[in-house]
């Protein structure tokens, strides 16, 4: 596991969006993983600017998304699907075609999800998924207690997950279940790269990164991976030393 620390969440988005952007270069049509939350925002952000400067082409690329609320149509401004084009797809050159990004509605979410897995290897497999950790250390919204062989599926979110993400979007609402991938389908990518900042991230950062392998902190699974890169800001790093 590749772990970088950076001065600060600008510093981090500058380095996670020149990954992304190798990932573009050495492959142009590799298939990405795709997070939302506040983490990754500095990152969408730095990409907009480097396409606008020609150093980075989305054309031939795909995308995933890692999940989406159950019950919000895709024109909801809470959605994620109205996240990814605000902070991203409509600002560079994405062929939307090759856009995904998980439904949460319509009568038949089980099958939704088993298409979203079988889209998934038809694409090839993705080839670097993004991450952002919750304060409990899910990664999607795969709560603690998520198997490790877990697929896009259903789930129930944590109390804590719903009122965090009520805090920092400030909605009045959000629903109580989402569509996201599994923590199976999570590590079959072949790279993955984790962000996390801000001080109220370190303590689950030093459990996911130094702890114990278990059900319980979801992040902790990334242990098992062959090629994480872990990228922090010094606040979201402050506890790993207490863990090494």
């Amino acid at each position: 596991m590749d772990i970088r620390v950076y001065g600060d969440y600008r510093e981090m988005s500058r380095a996670a969006a020149q990954i992304v952007a190798d990932q573009l270069r050495a492959k142009p049509d590799s298939v990405l993983g795709l997070a939302t939350g506040s983490t990754p925002e500095g990152m969408y952000a730095e990409l907009v600017r480097m396409y606008r400067e020609g150093q980075v082409d989305f054309s031939q690329a795909h995308s995933f998304n890692l999940d989406e609320y159950v019950g919000l149509s895709p024109d909801d401004p809470r959605s994620y699907n109205v996240y990814m084009w605000k902070n991203l797809f409509r600002h560079v050159n994405f062929d939307p075609k090759r856009v995904h990004i998980p439904s949460g509605v319509g009568d038949d979410l089980a099958g939704q999800c088993l298409r979203y897995e079988r889209m998934i290897e038809e694409a090839g497999g993705i080839d670097l998924q993004v991450l952002g950790i919750g304060r409990n250390g899910h990664i999607g919204f795969n709560e603690p207690g998520s198997p490790f062989d877990s697929r896009t599926r259903v789930v129930d979110l944590a109390e804590q997950t719903v009122s965090v993400n009520m805090e920092k979007t400030e909605a009045i609402s959000l629903p109580t279940q989402a569509v996201s991938m599994g923590i199976g389908t999570i590590l079959e990518s072949r790279r993955i790269m984790l962000l996390a900042n801000g001080v109220e991230k370190a303590e689950i950062v030093a459990k996911a990164l130094r702890g114990p392998v278990t059900w319980m902190v979801p992040a902790s699974a990334l242990q098992v991976h062959g090629d994480v890169v872990v990228l922090l800001d010094k606040p979201a790093a402050s506890r790993l030393e207490t863990r090494m």
